[in-house]
């Protein structure tokens, strides 16, 4: 992989899969698993609209870049307090905000396949959220405090939640092209293993996938909600996330399945697409970098069907 800033995986970002195993264990009745927010305030709205009509309690956990495109210092002060209310673990955007060095740039650990404009284009979004960031000394400090896994039993499943993937918070391998290489599966299998889990939840893709998986003949399950505050799918305007509970839910799901006696599901984030744009502008106007990288999928969804994303056996 480059050493590029914007490329690398930094070492700091290298936990492994014993991580999970070893982290404190959460137990819950239905969890929202929030990754990739990116500073969408009406997609927070959103998410406490879903979670308000749930019958009973839900625990919501931001699986880390809940920050991005939020450089006004309110939208900025309010997303960090809102996600910082609940279960919250750092992304690679919020651990580059307290990085002293700039070596890794955004911290996406991009791989080749994304051309190099993109990737300057991510650093300098993110240096200009940095410069946000530093103004806001009592936000750092409790991102400061985050973890970078977090560890939940359901009913009889264990269920861990990462950013990225098993062994790095900017790891690539529960991208959906990643889980369907048949070369990942001998990793998969001692992921699974070392971490002690029967789900991973991540995000860091950008891309949702949800993949079963028969591992040592036992059922497996890969989540990745791709983004809460992004469309995910060719001509959508809506968010992805997770839910995963022992009782249905009052939300019909896009896809999803059952293990065990727990459901795990992809639900639509319908957040205000309207007035997620203006905000959006009101930032990053026509020409800026953020607009340049992102502004179609906000209008039009990104290339991804919801058949790509739905639950295979391999």
């Amino acid at each position: 992989m480059s050493e590029a800033p914007g490329r690398v995986c930094p070492p700091r970002y290298r936990y492994g899969a014993s991580a999970v195993a070893h982290a404190p264990e959460r137990r819950a009745e239905t969890l929202y698993v929030i990754g990739g927010l990116y500073g969408n305030r009406p997609a927070l709205d959103a998410v406490d609209a879903l979670a308000a009509a749930e019958s009973g309690p839900v625990t919501l956990c931001f699986n880390g870049d809940f920050h991005w495109f939020d450089v006004d210092d309110a939208a900025f002060v309010e997303v960090n307090a809102r996600a910082l209310r609940h279960d919250a673990l750092l992304g690679n955007v919020e651990a580059e905000l307290l990085a002293d060095s700039e070596a890794a740039g955004c911290g996406c650990a991009y791989p080749e396949m994304v051309n190099a404009e993109t990737v300057d284009r991510s650093n300098w979004v993110h240096a200009r959220l940095k410069t946000t960031a530093q103004r806001h000394c009592e936000a750092l400090a409790g991102l400061g405090a985050l973890p970078m896994v977090a560890r939940y039993r359901i009913g009889d499943v264990a269920i861990g939640v990462v950013h990225g993937d098993a062994e790095a918070l900017a790891g690539w391998r529960f991208d959906a092209a990643a889980l369907d290489d048949p070369a990942n599966r001998e990793w998969l299998a001692s992921a699974f293993l070392e971490a002690g889990v029967d789900v991973f939840a991540s995000s860091h893709t950008c891309l949702p996938a949800l993949r079963r998986f028969g591992l040592a003949g036992l059922p497996k399950w890969v989540v990745n909600n791709g983004a809460a505050g992004l469309p995910n799918f060719t001509h959508s305007r809506f968010g992805v996330i997770t839910r995963i509970g022992m009782r249905r839910g009052p939300h019909p799901p896009l896809y999803g399945g059952i293990l065990g006696n727990v459901r795990i599901e992809a639900l639509a984030l319908p957040f205000d697409a309207g007035r997620w744009e203006r905000e959006f502008l009101a930032a990053w106007p026509p020409g800026s970098p953020a607009y340049v990288s992102y502004f179609e999928r906000i209008r039009r969804g990104p290339i991804h069907a919801l058949a790509a994303a739905a639950p295979t056996l391999r």
